[in-house]
């Protein structure tokens, strides 16, 4: 194996792990409007459906006040609890009972917050009209509570109110066992008069969440319009509304691990926004009116899904609700082809383990067999490069000052022995997708969130919490953020650097010197990635090594 060559692959496999962590945006499907879709928003800003623009000034409330200061009812089922004010029928107190903020901690994840929060994050849902003489709910209607006190997957529950025209408008809430809503909007018009109205939806943000800062993953305004994609950075929204019209589809805002979204009407036309105006907003209205008549009745269906972003549970909402391309709402990457699977494979051992890091290594094995061929061809040629070595160190001194004449004698060399010098790159390169893979997997997959593996990893998803500059804990002392590199990612290290060993050695010098020192490197660049990844790369090392000495040793070629 030609030195330069090994050095070469190394050096690009850490180029692009770093590069990919610290600068890679991974391109959105198009969400840049096409023209024929730009002269549809052109027309859609001047058509003649009603505003849902609402002018409300408030004083900011902390969250405790905000969910006193009007009635509500309150919902719960096994995963979700929180409750829905009469005031503006608005879902704006959301709190997953399954996920802890922190770790060790005990308190839980909460999501939607009230409109006079800070981080005020709630949803709501209506119907508007182009007709100025008559009234219909806004923000700040109180609605009246049928039936039912409070909402859970056995029992919905009807809200009801009824303007001054005699006009009765209802809400039919359920709840089902995990995290999806199904609201059925009703007017019902007693008068003698017709009248045309506009269903909507939205998603109110206040701020900016916390973002988790990496450029791998998006985060912010997420749709899928007539199968399109859509993604939208908080910023660029400030700057710049999108809308587009569809007939199927959902929007909403993603997090890294939870999801807020509307399901509009079915097979009807709508148009969708994001904007900002002193808050974030998502929303549709339809794109047409409907029309009711003297004592006749209306009603729209819209499903509004706020969920951890469980992969068993989101395809699941995509199969059973039909919805396409629901499952973006987890950002595989642009390696979904590998991504999806290597989730699978890794959550089918983890059922049979019964620990993550355990199933990560049954993957790591698993990836060995299916590359074993690949690995062992490259082996054989390595430790035939191996044995050249005495040789090639001969021709490098007989023609040391005719360099093209020593390129040709190791050419020919190369071909009598019938060794082919970039065969030893293989494996690395072959492995750099699925290193990717497996890090895209446990950073954006929630059921890696908090999964502990043995002793000091608690969270397979963080970074090794030991350090070796406070000897793993025995100095009581905690080293700034950039000096934690622990057991795993030293281990990982030191059987990179074993694994060096069996290989060719470089005859130059400074490209030795480099080879000697591109463990630690590693080690430092991939101390802070998730300690799962880790596992996985000091396994694979531990296996290649032990498939390369078996090979060594039926090949005579020494070890050491």
């Amino acid at each position: 194996m030609d030195t330069k060559n090994v050095i070469a692959a190394i050096s690009l496999s850490a180029a692009v792990i770093i590069l990919y962590s610290l600068f890679f945006v991974e391109p959105p499907d198009p969400s840049n409007i096409k023209k024929d879709q730009i002269e549809k928003t052109k027309n859609l800003e001047s058509s003649d459906t009603p505003s849902i623009e609402k002018n409300e000034n408030f004083t900011k409330l902390n969250r405790k006040d905000a969910l006193l200061e009007n009635d509500r009812v309150y919902f719960e089922n096994d995963n979700v609890i929180g409750s829905i004010s009469l005031r503006g029928a608005s879902i704006d107190d959301l709190t997953f009972k399954g996920y802890n903020i922190e770790l060790n901690g005990n308190k839980k994840v909460t999501l939607l917050n009230p409109r006079k929060v800070e981080d005020g994050y709630l949803i709501e849902s209506g119907f508007v009209t182009t007709n100025k003489n008559i009234d219909v709910p806004d923000s700040s209607t109180i609605w009246e509570i049928s039936g039912n006190k409070k909402l859970t997957n056995n029992n919905p529950i009807k809200l009801i109110w009824i303007n001054p025209q005699g006009i009765k408008f209802e809400k039919n809430i359920s709840l089902d066992d995990q995290f999806l809503f199904t609201v059925k909007e009703k007017v019902i018009n007693s008068s003698n008069k017709t009248y045309n109205f506009y269903s909507y939806g939205q998603i109110i943000r206040n701020k900016i969440p916390e973002i988790s800062g990496f450029y791998i993953l998006h985060e912010g305004f997420l749709s899928v319009l007539d199968d399109q994609l859509i993604e939208e950075d908080y910023d660029d929204i400030q700057e710049k509304k999108f809308t587009q019209t569809a007939r199927q589809g959902f929007f909403g805002y993603s997090d890294k691990f939870w999801l807020t979204s509307i399901v509009p009407p079915r097979n009807k036309e709508f148009k969708t926004t994001f904007d900002y105006k002193n808050k974030f907003r998502a929303n549709y209205i339809s794109s047409e009116g409907i029309e009711v008549g003297p004592n006749d009745i209306i009603e729209e269906e819209i499903q509004i899904i706020v969920a951890a972003k469980r992969v068993e549970t989101i395809d699941g909402y995509a199969e059973s609700l039909k919805i396409n391309k629901l499952d973006l709402v987890i950002d595989w990457g642009v390696l979904y082809f590998l991504t999806k699977p290597l989730f699978f494979a890794i959550d089918y051992f983890f059922k049979l383990l019964g620990n993550y890091g355990l199933a990560i290594i049954a993957v790591t094995i698993c990836i060995r067999l299916v590359f074993f061929p690949l690995a062992n061809f490259s082996f054989r040629s390595m430790a035939k490069m191996k044995m050249l070595q005495p040789e090639m160190k001969r021709l490098k001194e007989l023609h040391k000052e005719d360099k093209m004449k020593l390129q040709q004698e190791m050419m020919a060399l190369y071909k009598k022995e019938k060794v082919n010098p970039m065969s030893g790159c293989l494996p690395i390169l072959v492995q750099i997708p699925v290193f990717f893979a497996l890090y895209k997997v446990l950073f954006v997959t929630i059921e890696m969130r908090h999964q502990p593996f043995f002793g000091w990893i608690k969270d397979l998803s963080d970074k090794d919490p030991t350090s070796i500059f406070n000897l793993f804990g025995l100095i009581p002392w905690d080293p700034p953020s950039f000096l934690i590199i622990g057991v795993w990612p030293i281990a990982m290290g030191v059987s990179m650097w074993i694994q060096q060993k069996l290989n060719p050695a470089p005859p130059d010098p400074i490209q030795a010197k480099i080879f000697m020192f591109f463990p630690i490197f590693l080690t430092i660049i991939l101390a802070p990635f998730p300690s799962g990844l880790v596992v996985y790369w000091t396994i694979n090392n531990i296996l290649t090594m032990a498939q390369q000495v078996v090979i060594m040793k039926r090949t005579s070629v020494k070890t050491t």
